[in-house]
């Protein structure tokens, strides 16, 4: 069949054939439910950016799969809307087999947000590849009691607004499972979701299964098999192994600074406070901290409702300084007309469902019915949309961890000594804390360092000042006993950012001054909030230090802000954000912050791993090159001048691919003093290579090491680099060519060389193919080279006592 008439064929058979009439109704209930929109800020609407992702092995002990960080330049945008995101990943799927795609990312980026606007995409039909959209925020099958279910129990009686089963609708959905797209939302909080991949369940949809089973069953592509599972999660846990299956994987990016400017202007619009637009702007603009932490939509949301009630005041008002001042001036004034010990009380729940994972709540669980009207009228909790009215849930997922900290600051139940556990910063053999409300550590910080008067006090009453001041005694005593230098990167991020939410002098300065001048943070986020802490920390410290901001995702605006402070002198980055960040300054004039960035930007010592690892190398050698011809007095730039030590690492098939691109531009390093060739999995340059690295010599004169392992180099090779040695007669150290396939041919030409190399004093040919002449010839050479140190010659193609003899003729030859 040609591609013609199968496109033609799949056309035919995408088209829905006339529906029987209980079809048609049951879908057109379906799309009048998604269609509803929603009501105050959670019908807000500014969509978010999706970045392809990928998972990665984990550094720990555990190596656990956990979400890669691509460098900024490397993010790759699933471009388009949701229509188009997603007839994308359907593109990538095999016929009649189940897709699994999953949209990752932090509490409160918006994951559910976007969830719910697929299904509301596909009602308003702009998925039509889709007859059936069934989206079930996890929670409900969390609610589930029974102990067996069948497929179409999860399609019609799981789900957030329950319905009969309509068997006649079932057999439709059978008939065409690769029309249907399953939605769960919120996936890491559901009980059963542990070892999907394993659990067993049979292929037959009618047949009852655990829940547990039913979930597997479409995992592994035995229920409802040809149909679309999307997921959103946080990446939490061992969750990210049953995510490793995944067909595609997106990360939710959160709010640009442009964006969060967007949401407040239609958040006031939607509130009728259009003309407070500008003066909501500069009060977020007049807090950079909070303007960074509104990448997050829970956080910006947040900050517009504070924002709304301060623009009240007048032109005195301002927003906190902190994320715990911003939770403190929207719960303060809940508290005052509070039931007697609400706030206790609720904050008591938040962390009790927090250690078990949970983050919805029953009328029973609540202290009183006061309290639970209390709690719904100030906005702290809400009806789960869709649940029945018994079901609540707390407004986000920042602020279940606000009064988990609450909580652990109020508690005379938690001993005092066990406090400085639930920061998370120092590994335990036994934590009983798992840090699944990850928002406590800095709110608890902040609630217990800041002046109780205008926190704790202000959200508990006096009476919190006494249990606040002597927890405030065990922190600091923690605290200041941390050597931020012996922290890994994140958690000295963590420790970081307490100490900002703790606004304590002495705190601050006792971390900022702890800290090493060589700081890493290769291979751990950098979000615009953790750019902002470590700036103030930078700044603050009083001495000078060097960064390696590599696979950070670091973005442009941070990275800048970083790499300008005067008390950074080096600092090394992704090569390709580094040429994004050169023309994006020079496009806006900024020439000062360009030279200081050019004069501090370091890439030595680099290992080229990946062809893009050589394509940014020749762009940083081609912005000096075009540098130097618009400058009379420009000179070389200091990362390209300052290279010493190269290491060539792509492997045996891109090896041969990537290093004509090497040699082109290494005369351009004119420091160059170590090139290493070798890898694992072999480079495999070849004779060409050695030829065309060859043709290079005259112009490196510094090169001091030059490492040609396993590279399959013939006496083709041998012969064509002996006679270009001469050129590093003067600079070259040490020269191996282990493993390779030179024989006697190549042996010789390098005996015939080896006096001429006066500098060189390591000389490694072991594992070749030359025979016992060709030894003999490069162990005569050395007679005649006093400069040579070592000769390791040990070759499986040699009898042993050939080796012995020439080892005892000279003592300079190695055979280990």
């Amino acid at each position: 069949m040609s591609p013609t008439q199968s496109r033609a064929v799949h056309e035919v058979s995408s088209k829905p054939l006339k529906w029987p009439e209980s079809v048609e109704q049951f879908c057109s209930s379906l799309r009048d439910k998604y269609q509803a929109e929603l009501a105050g800020p959670e019908g807000i609407l500014v969509e978010v950016e999706l970045v392809k992702a990928r998972l990665e092995r984990s550094s720990g002990k555990n190596q656990e799969r956990e979400l890669a960080t691509p460098d900024w330049a490397e993010r790759q945008l699933a471009r388009g809307g949701l229509a188009e995101v997603l007839g994308a990943a359907g593109d990538c799927r095999r016929p009649r087999e189940t897709q699994v795609i999953a949209v990752l990312g932090k509490a409160g980026q918006g994951k559910s947000r976007w969830a719910r606007e697929v299904s509301r995409a596909w009602a308003c039909g702009q998925l039509p590849q889709y007859d059936f959209v069934f989206y079930f925020p996890c929670h409900c099958l969390d609610r589930a009691k029974g102990d067996t279910y069948r497929l179409q129990d999860l399609l019609f009686c799981l789900g957030p607004q329950p319905q009969p089963v309509d068997e006649e609708v079932f057999r439709h959905i059978l008939r065409r499972p690769d029309r249907v797209l399953l939605i769960l939302d919120a996936f890491e909080g559901l009980e059963a979701q542990d070892g999907l991949l394993h659990s067993a369940c049979g292929p037959v949809s009618t047949e009852p299964h655990s829940l547990r089973g039913l979930l597997a069953g479409l995992f592994q592509r035995k229920l409802l098999r040809g149909c679309t599972l999307l997921l959103t999660a946080r990446p939490w846990g061992r969750l990210a192994q049953s995510l490793s299956k995944a067909d595609v994987l997106f990360e939710v990016a959160g709010f640009s600074a442009e964006q969060a400017k967007t949401y407040v202007t239609r958040y006031l619009e939607r509130a009728g406070a259009t003309a407070c637009r500008e003066r909501a702007l500069a009060l977020l603009r007049g807090q950079p901290f909070l303007l960074s932490l509104s990448h997050s939509p829970t956080v910006c949301r947040a900050v517009c409702r504070l924002s709304e009630a301060l623009l009240q005041l007048g032109d005195k008002a301002e927003l906190p300084s902190t994320l715990t001042g911003l939770y403190v001036g929207l719960l303060g004034p809940a508290t005052r007309d509070s039931p007697p010990e609400a706030l206790a009380g609720l904050a008591r729940l938040a962390w009790e469902l927090g250690r078990r994972h949970r983050g919805t709540l029953q009328d029973s669980q609540f202290p009183s019915a006061a309290v639970r009207a209390w709690a719904v009228a100030k906005g702290l909790v809400q009806p789960v949309p869709g649940a029945p009215d018994v079901e609540l849930a707390f407004s986000s997922f920042l602020l279940q961890c606000f009064l988990g900290a609450v909580w652990l600051a109020l508690s005379t139940e938690i001993k005092d000594k066990e406090l400085p556990q639930y920061l998370a910063l120092t590994p335990r053999k036994k934590r009983p804390y798992d840090n699944w409300l990850e928002g406590v550590p800095r709110f608890l910080a902040g609630l217990l360092f800041q002046p109780h008067a205008d926190c704790l006090g202000a959200l508990a009453g006096p009476a919190a000042a006494t249990v606040g001041a002597r927890k405030q005694k065990v922190l600091s005593r923690y605290l200041k006993g941390l050597q931020p230098g012996t922290l890994r990167a994140g958690r000295l991020l963590e420790l970081l950012h307490c100490a900002h939410e703790a606004a304590d002098a002495a705190i601050w300065q006792h971390v900022v001054q702890g800290l090493p001048a060589r700081l890493s943070f290769l291979g751990t986020r950098l979000t615009p909030p953790n750019t902002y802490v470590l700036c103030s920390a930078l700044a603050a410290a009083g001495q000078d230090f060097s960064l390696d901001l590599r696979s950070t995702g670091i973005d442009p605006a941070g990275l800048g802000s970083l790499v300008g402070l005067s008390c950074v002198t080096h600092f090394r980055a992704s090569l390709s954000d580094m040429v994004g960040l050169w023309e994006s300054l020079q496009q806006r004039g900024e020439t000062k912050l360009l030279r200081a960035v050019e004069e501090k930007f370091t890439i030595e010592p680099f290992k080229a791993k990946s062809p893009k690892d050589v394509e940014d190398l020749g762009n940083l050698v081609q912005i000096q090159r075009t540098r130097n011809s618009s400058e009379d007095t420009a000179g070389e730039l200091p990362a390209v001048r300052d290279l010493k030590k190269l290491e060539f690492a792509l492997g045996s098939v891109l090896g041969p691919q990537a290093f004509p691109k090497l040699v082109r531009i290494l005369e351009a390093f004119s420091s160059l003093q170590h090139l290493d060739l070798d890898s694992l999995s072999e480079n495999k340059i070849g004779d060409e290579g050695v030829e065309q690295l060859s043709a290079t010599f005259p112009r490196l004169r510094a090169l001091e090491t030059l490492n040609l392992s396993q590279n399959s180099i013939t006496d083709v090779g041998a012969c064509k680099l002996a006679e270009a040695l001469p050129s590093l007669a003067a600079s070259l150290l040490r020269l191996s060519l282990y493993n390779n396939s030179i024989c006697d041919m190549g042996a010789e030409s390098l005996a015939h060389v080896l006096p001429d190399m006066v500098s060189l004093r390591v000389l490694d040919v072991q594992y070749n193919k030359f025979t016992a002449a060709g030894a003999q010839q490069l162990a005569a050479s050395l007679r005649k080279c006093p400069h040579v140190e070592t000769l390791a010659m040990w070759m499986p193609t040699i009898p042993f006592g050939v080796h012995e003899h020439l080892q005892q003729l000279d003592s300079r030859i190695s055979l280990r």
